[in-house]
């Protein structure tokens, strides 16, 4: 019966952005063996393996699920017991570990303008970015964006390598959502912005929430 399965979507309906990560993971999770799962680490709460796994990694999960036909009940009974050992002993303490270690998101991201949606950076990365740094009473207090259109193409973007402390963490959390092309409004609470005291030379005050306008140019 599980040789039977059939493909839910094809390859132009995976990739379209009206197919949603969550439904992909729940299909894979009801017709996977659980090894299957392990090794594209798609197990536990749908909700929690929709927020680090990207949709690149589902559709080629997704595939390899049909070329392998280790579809759910296709391996022996030990093995699937071997592989649930493991993920009561290993897997969900780490995962519980890793809630309480970061807690919350302390942004939020609006998309302004739609990226690539394939180049997304990784931690190392080097990005560069347009920017305008403002106050919650749009008070503009940075920005690397010039006046006009020539300035511009003579001006040079903002470069760092992202993920590693380079800039406030709300940056860095921020731009790793992002793919190339994608222009984003980050709402940055102060704890990942410039805490309790603020950033006094920038006429940043002390508990400051911050808002960034940022246009992901480049992603080396």
């Amino acid at each position: 019966m599980a040789a039977e399965l059939t493909r839910e979507w094809s390859d132009e309906q995976l990739k379209s952005d009206d197919l949603p990560k969550k439904d992909i993971i729940k299909f894979i999770q009801d017709n996977s063996a659980h090894s299957f799962l392990a090794e594209h680490k798609l197990m536990g709460n749908i909700k929690n393996v929709a927020k680090t796994a990207k949709k690149e990694q589902l559709i080629i999960a997704y595939n390899d699920l049909f070329e392998s036909k280790r579809f759910l009940g296709s391996e022996p009974i030990e093995d699937v017991t071997e592989h649930v050992k493991n993920v009561k002993i290993d897997d969900k303490p780490k995962e519980v570990v890793e809630v309480v270690d970061e807690g919350p998101p302390k942004f939020f991201k609006s998309v302004l303008k739609k990226g690539d949606k394939t180049n997304f950076p990784k931690k190392g990365d080097n990005v560069s970015c347009w920017y305008t740094g403002s106050l919650e009473d749009g008070t503009v207090f940075d920005t690397n964006i010039p006046a006009t259109a020539r300035k511009k193409k003579q001006s040079k973007p903002l470069s760092f390598k992202v993920g590693l402390g380079r800039v406030i963490r709300g940056w860095d959390e921020g731009i790793l959502t992002m793919s190339k092309g994608e222009t984003a409004k980050l709402e940055i609470e102060p704890e990942w912005a410039y805490g309790k005291k603020g950033l006094p030379d920038s006429k940043i005050p002390p508990n400051a929430k911050l808002i960034f306008e940022v246009e992901l140019v480049a992603v080396d």
